[in-house]
C-alpha cells in the first residue's frame, strides 16, 4: 500500500509538471492557433537561465528571472518570426518552429557543452515533507505540485474573471471587432505567445533543479506534451490538466505492476492461449509504461477526436 500512494503521488506530481509544460502551449493555440513546434525549448531555456543565474543572485530570483526572460524571448521569436509567416497557415508556422527548436539546442550547446550541468535544490528545499512507510518524500515535489496548481488557478481567473481575458478572447473570436474598438489585436497576440513561453521557463526553472537538465531536455519533455494538448483537447486550459494527471498517473503506476496481459488472461482460464500467442501479450505492464501515453492518445482520436475536453470544430 505504501509503495502504491508514492508511486499515486509521484505520478501526480509528473502530471502537474507536464501541465506546467503544456499550459503554455495550450494557451498559444487557443488564443493564437498557432501549433509551436518549439515550445519545450522554452522549457529548455528556462532551466538553464536559471542555472546560469542561481550562482549570482540565489535560487528564487533566479527563477523570477528566467520566467521573465523565457517570456522575452518568446517576445521576440512572435514580434520578429511569427509574425511574418502566421497568415501563410501553418505548414510555415511549423516548420518555422521546427527549425527554431535546433537553433536554440545547438546554442546551448555551444555555451554549455553537450552533457548535463550542476543544476542542483537548493540546500534550504533539499528535506523531506512527511513519510510514508519507510520512505521520506520530498518537499522539493511538493512545492512543484503547488506552484503548478497555482499557476492554474491563476490562468483560470486571468482568462475568466478579468477584463484582460475578455480583451484576449475577443481578439481571437473577433479581431476585427476588438481591432474596431481600439484594442491592439497584434500587441495581445505578442503578449499572449510571450505568456505561453514564460510559463514553460518557469516549469524549466522549477522543474530543472530536481530532473536532468541537459541539452536533450527539450526533446524529452517536447513529445509528451503534444500528447497531453491532443489528449486534452487542443486550447483547453481544463483538459491539459486532466490530460496530465491522467497520463502521469497512469505511467508512474504501470511502472511498479510487474505483470502481463497473459498473467490478466490467466485469471479467465485464457492463459495458456495469450503464452501461445506471445508478442505484446507476454511483456510485462512495466516495460510498456513508456508507451501508453501515446496508447491513450490514440484511442482518445479514435473514440473522441477534439480531445476529453476539446470544444466542437
Amino acid at each position: 500500500m505504501d509503495a502504491f500512494l508514492f508511486s499515486l503521488l509521484n505520478g501526480t506530481v509528473y502530471g502537474l509538471l507536464l501541465f506546467m509544460v503544456s499550459a503554455g502551449l495550450t494557451l498559444v493555440f487557443g488564443m493564437m492557433g498557432v501549433l509551436n513546434f518549439a515550445h519545450a525549448s522554452f522549457y529548455m531555456l528556462g532551466a538553464y537561465f536559471a542555472y546560469a543565474l542561481q550562482g549570482l543572485v540565489g535560487f528564487g530570483p533566479a527563477v523570477a528571472l528566467a520566467t521573465l526572460l523565457s517570456g522575452g524571448v518568446g517576445v521576440i521569436v512572435e514580434r520578429w518570426f511569427l509574425r511574418r509567416v502566421h497568415h501563410h497557415g501553418h505548414a510555415h508556422e511549423l516548420l518555422l518552429t521546427f527549425g527554431l527548436a535546433f537553433i536554440i539546442a545547438e546554442t546551448i550547446k555551444l555555451f554549455f557543452g553537450n552533457y548535463p550541468v550542476d543544476y542542483r535544490i537548493p540546500p534550504a528545499l533539499d528535506f523531506a515533507a512527511f513519510t510514508i512507510g519507510r520512505q521520506q518524500y520530498p518537499m522539493y515535489r511538493v512545492l512543484m505540485a503547488a506552484v503548478a496548481i497555482a499557476m492554474f488557478a491563476a490562468l483560470y481567473l486571468l482568462l475568466t474573471r478579468t477584463r484582460i481575458g475578455i480583451v484576449v478572447r475577443a481578439a481571437i473570436h473577433k479581431p476585427r471587432m476588438a481591432q474596431a474598438l481600439g484594442h491592439n489585436v497584434q500587441l495581445v497576440f505578442m503578449g499572449v505567445f510571450g505568456v505561453g513561453a514564460a510559463l514553460a521557463g518557469l516549469a524549466g526553472a522549477v522543474a530543472g533543479a530536481f530532473y536532468t537538465t541537459n541539452p536533450n531536455m527539450a526533446l524529452e519533455v517536447g513529445v509528451m506534451v503534444f500528447v497531453v494538448v491532443v489528449v486534452g483537447g487542443l486550447g483547453s486550459l481544463g483538459g491539459a490538466m486532466l490530460a496530465s494527471l491522467l497520463i502521469g498517473i497512469v505511467t508512474s503506476l504501470a511502472v511498479g505492476v510487474d505483470r502481463s496481459l497473459a498473467d490478466l488472461l490467466a485469471i479467465v482460464g485464457a492463459g495458456a492461449w495469450a503464452q501461445g500467442v506471445g508478442g505484446l501479450l507476454t511483456l510485462k505492464l512495466s516495460s510498456l509504461a513508456a508507451t501508453l501515453p501515446f496508447a491513450l492518445m490514440l484511442l482518445i482520436l479514435l473514440v473522441r477526436p477534439r480531445g476529453l475536453m476539446g470544444e466542437e470544430s
